[in-house]
């Protein structure tokens, strides 16, 4: 008897510890969830507990089958911390493909690194880094971390999906709070409500998602939450350093961050004498505008120093005069008291800064809540409004770019806060118009002056290029960029026009050599130069969300080939014009003489499409990437 009992026991054993060891096999996913994928979130657990206003906890457990190298970026743990936010503990383990455990983290082997850049002065954001470094895969990471703030501003979000190509097994948040407080959230992709219960006067909501696919992100697409589960918690009142605040209206918000700019705005005698010698005589307001604009950019840099508290509310303008630098908020606070001293008005606003379309379209306005990365300064007047982005040392007096143009952004006022739009640029101020004259060799090489204007967003890469590299590395940039095989940059000059549309003119001098292919008596040559659509875009049988363009653009290129003597087309491109409600393609070439012309008009519009329209939004853009390439024959007359 007791012989069988020991064998039970003995066999319960190996059960327990086969399944320990199995539940992270790769065998155990789920075909659907690994095709496609580079990496399988196999579970997670994230926990965040509000204690009160000024303290909160949050507990994150979780596992992630790496696949293959392409997700190997998934396998680092980053971990966050600064003077209000500690780090209690860190757990780590890494398992094979069968799922047993290969290593145990030890503390050791946690780096604690800095997570700032040159950029910054002072700041007391660190991060604890790991990785296992395993390049033997499939394998899996786990990891049990444990930290506590004090404060309440900042809620985590929950997005179990974390980017393309990325599956989920299983994915559980969870959010504990007194019962009386007030959690407002905003569910994307997610079916039903969460669980609730109250216990011991707290009350706990969890969300659940269970075999989520990979997803890759269609063709126009403008942001993660059309595609993903995606969930964001905001407070309701708060603390922060010693300050109090109410996330509940975007006016509570206002009247948070105008606690912290409170008294902040005084400026030396010496600066403000300066200030009124500057603009003395001087009537007109956007004229004082811009005196006093390029004053801040002549005598100031951008340094960001975020230390506590500090990472909202802006050193005091005293400070940046002394100093001469700044971060964006602290610049922006030390413009705006430049113009109050000269008696005009404006406005502190904070706004998410970003270049890519999910920046632009990240913007819950139904949420207030901190979704912020960035200041800019807003200056009404009479006929028109003035935005400055107080960080450059570059940028003209109404200018936003790509970086923070194009969406939307809270003004912070007298009475709270106003959501407000940033300026919009579009097919008419954002302009490609380029003019080459080509002379095509009989060796098939090609010399050629190339000059083109761009204007508003389509400037801003150049723009920033040149304003920041020497010459030398700006050739170096030309010598690779362009979409040629083999060539030479002879020659480059940029003139650049500073205003509220901006622009720049680029001229180059380019040799390419063995640009057409000669067979016999016929040289084969691609008439578009330097402005071929990238890549081909397919149908998605599965596409549900809308096609949305927000870089709306026009690109006009004008080319005129002097082709060798005795030559004629013997097989020319088709022209080509097609009309859309999001876009418009136009091409044309002909034969004058011994000169081949082409010219081509791209257009895109931007807005909003339904899916419906996808075989047709498709097939135009496949029609122009084949056109870009379309090839001319030209043959030597006998």
């Amino acid at each position: 008897m007791v012989r069988t009992i020991l064998a039970t026991f003995l066999l319960l054993l190996m059960i327990d510890s086969k399944a320990a060891d199995d539940i992270y096999a790769v065998s155990q996913i789920p075909k659907n969830m690994s095709e496609n994928a580079h990496a399988v979130k196999r579970s997670e657990q994230m926990e965040f507990i509000i204690n009160n206003t000024r303290f909160a906890k949050t507990r994150h457990q979780y596992a992630i089958t790496i696949l293959n190298e392409n997700g190997s970026e998934h396998a680092e743990m980053v971990v966050f911390y600064d003077k209000l936010t500690k780090v209690n503990s860190i757990k780590g383990t890494l398992y094979n493909a069968a799922g047993i455990v290969l290593k145990n983290l030890k503390s050791k082997d946690i780096k604690d690194l800095s997570a700032v850049d040159d950029n910054n002065l002072a700041e007391d954001s660190r991060m604890k880094v790991h990785d296992f470094n395993c390049t033997d895969y499939p394998y899996t990471v786990e990891y049990e971390i444990e930290t506590e703030s004090n404060q309440t501003f900042i809620f985590p979000s929950w997005n179990p999906q974390e980017g393309e190509n990325f599956a989920v097994q299983q994915s559980a948040y969870s959010i504990n709070y007194p019962k009386n407080y007030k959690i407002r959230y905003k569910a994307f992709n997610y079916s039903g409500k969460p669980e609730e219960s109250t216990e011991k006067g707290k009350t706990t909501m969890k969300w659940q998602a269970l075999l989520l696919p990979p997803i890759t992100a269609p063709f126009a697409t403008s942001s993660w939450i059309d595609l993903a589960t995606v969930v964001y918690f905001a407070p309701s009142e708060f603390e922060i350093g010693g300050y109090k605040g109410d996330f509940t209206t975007w006016d509570g918000f206002g009247q948070f961050q105008q606690s912290l700019n409170k008294g902040r705005d005084i400026l030396p005698e010496s600066v403000t004498l300066q200030v009124q010698k500057l603009i003395a005589g001087v009537k007109d307001e956007k004229e004082k505008i811009n005196i006093l604009y390029n004053y801040l950019q002549q005598n100031t840099r951008y340094i960001s120093i975020q230390l506590g508290v500090g990472g909202w509310q802006p050193f005091e303008a005293a400070y940046v005069a002394k100093n001469g630098y700044g971060d964006c908020k602290a610049l922006t606070n030390y413009m705006q008291s430049l113009l109050k001293t000269s008696g005009i008005p404006s406005y502190y606003t904070v706004v998410f800064a970003g270049t890519s379309g999910f920046a632009q379209n990240r913007f819950v306005e139904d949420l207030p809540s901190n979704q912020f990365n960035h200041v800019v300064l807003c200056v009404p007047g009479n006929k028109d409004t003035t935005w400055l982005e107080c960080t450059s040392q570059q940028s003209p007096a109404g200018y936003m770019g790509n970086f923070t143009g194009n969406r939307k952004a809270l003004l912070v006022n007298d009475k709270g806060a106003t959501v407000v739009s940033t300026p919009r640029y579009g097919l008419n101020e954002n302009k490609q118009a380029r003019k080459i004259q080509a002379k095509l060799g009989i060796d098939g090489h090609l010399d050629m002056q190339v000059n083109t204007v761009y204007e508003c967003i389509q400037q801003d890469g150049i723009s920033g290029m040149i304003q920041a590299l020497p010459d030398q590395k700006v050739k170096e940039y030309l010598q690779k960029s362009l979409s040629l095989s083999t060539y030479d940059i002879n020659k480059f000059k940029y003139d650049v026009t500073k205003s509220a549309l901006p622009s720049v003119k680029e001229s180059l001098d380019v040799t390419v050599h063995n640009f057409a292919t000669i067979t016999g008596k016929r040289i084969f040559l691609v008439p578009n130069l330097l402005n071929r659509t990238g890549a081909q875009h397919t149908a998605d049988t599965m596409r549900k969300t809308d096609f949305v363009f927000d870089y709306a653009y026009q690109d006009s290129d004008e080319i005129e080939f002097t082709i060798p003597d005795g030559y004629v087309i013997e097989a020319g491109m088709k022209d080509i014009s097609l009309k859309t409600t999001y876009g418009k393609y136009v091409v044309s070439s002909r034969l004058e003489n011994n000169k081949i012309i082409y010219a081509r008009l791209m257009e895109q519009y931007s807005g909003r499409f339904p899916a419906s329209m996808q075989k047709e939004i498709i097939q135009f853009y496949q029609d122009i990437y084949k056109s870009d390439r379309s090839r001319i024959v030209l043959v030597k007359k006998d």
